[in-house]
């Protein structure tokens, strides 16, 4: 951190270093990406026993499944036996076993050692002592989180809170019914990019009148900088004449039947440490979930949650989706343009962040914070979230 005094309307970055540095990723997987809770995949993404979905956390691969009986049971994706990856590929269904095929070690989908070459004569192994390692795993919002932690954290004083801090409590977002919404589209990013930056520039709204016409246009207020975080239950307007959060301004898809009138023609948007976008509007549900990959790599995988009506339907959400996608595109264009930049040594020590950006400061204070070091709390600012 650059040890020049700045004027009092600016504040430090972190540095440069902290984007690159393969070492600084590593140690970012173990004390924040497995230390605490990560939205792995979509519920409906496990319709039935034996579907499966294999997920990178941190430096872990972890296979999630959906037990006989129907619970979720997330694990270690690694074989007892010679540490061999038990299943190979990203998603698909299983019958009775997960099968390891280097050794034909098998589990069955609570994770129990249910076969192996010559096990009738080992007599002495326990089957659920040798049995795949587990992970702790929650169901919320219609998502499959999962803590890699040997103790995990309070999903209730983590996640649940950061959403209740955003919005002033959890019924706000209760009322979208995320969990029983449907699934209208998904698409995958890979962005060349460190996952910090994508967090940096979904918290703020500085950039939105340069490289976002769309959504200013459905969004005016944005044209003057604030983000939709910038402080406790704030939405966003839509414009007097937009009527729908479209492409285009045009109308949407029909009301979410249990939000409120305070809810209605408005966009609110979460972020849920460390790689949760929520993007709550009157008539679909956005919701970003970041795999960090590298230091400079993070994949993106952004669902559109809509009614299950709108689905069964059939109708066309297109002018839905393209007004995200595209603030999606104009995003990460943007986040790959200063990952080019961080390991310049003009960048060295950093940048600033000016007033409507001073909330990223908290962001960065957590993320130091989890990493061990020692951080004086930032003062309170305006546009502090």
């Amino acid at each position: 951190m650059s040890t020049t005094p700045l004027p009092s309307s600016l504040r430090p970055t972190l540095p440069g270093t902290a984007y690159t540095d393969p070492a600084t990723f590593d140690a970012e997987c173990a004390r924040i990406l497995e230390a605490n809770w990560f939205c792995a995949v979509a519920a409906v993404d496990l319709p039935k026993a034996g579907s499966f979905r294999t997920v990178t956390v941190g430096r872990e691969s972890v296979l999630i499944t959906r037990s006989r009986t129907g619970e979720v049971r997330a694990f270690f994706n690694v074989c007892r036996h010679r540490g061999a990856r038990l299943c190979t590929e990203s998603s698909g269904t299983v019958g009775r076993t997960f099968r390891c095929p280097y050794h034909a070690w098998s589990y069955d989908l609570d994770g129990k050692l249910a076969g192996a070459p010559h096990l009738p004569q080992m007599r002495d192994i326990d089957r659920t002592e040798y049995g795949l390692r587990t992970i702790a795993v929650r169901e919320w919002l219609g998502y499959v989180w999962v803590c890699l932690a040997d103790d995990p954290p309070s999903f209730a004083d983590t996640v649940m809170a950061s959403v209740a801090s955003r919005l002033g409590d959890v019924a706000a977002v209760d009322r979208y019914d995320v969990g029983s919404l449907a699934l209208g589209k998904r698409i995958t990013y890979d962005v060349a990019a460190n996952w910090k930056l994508v967090v940096e520039n979904f918290m703020e709204c500085y950039h939105c009148a340069t490289i976002h016409p769309e959504l200013t246009g459905v969004l005016p207020e944005f044209a003057k900088g604030w983000a939709a975080q910038y402080y406790v239950g704030h939405g966003a307007e839509m414009g007097a004449s937009v009527e729908g959060f479209t492409v285009d301004g045009s109308a949407g898809l029909g009301r979410l039947p249990d939000i409120d009138d305070e809810q209605d023609r408005r966009y609110f948007a979460v972020t849920v440490a460390p790689q949760v976008f929520l993007n709550l509007v009157p008539d679909h549900v956005i919701v970003h979930r970041m795999f960090p990959l590298s230091a400079n790599r993070t994949v993106i995988e952004c669902d559109w949650l809509v009614h299950p009506d709108v689905v069964a339907a059939g109708t066309d959400i297109s002018r839905s989706v393209e007004l995200f996608d595209r603030v999606n595109r104009q995003d990460f264009d943007a986040c790959e343009r200063c990952q080019s930049g961080m390991g310049s040594r003009v960048y060295r020590d950093g940048g600033v962040l000016v007033p409507t950006e001073h909330h990223i400061e908290e962001f960065h204070t957590w993320v130091r914070t989890s990493l061990g070091e020692i951080v004086a709390v930032p003062e309170a600012s305006e546009g502090a979230a």
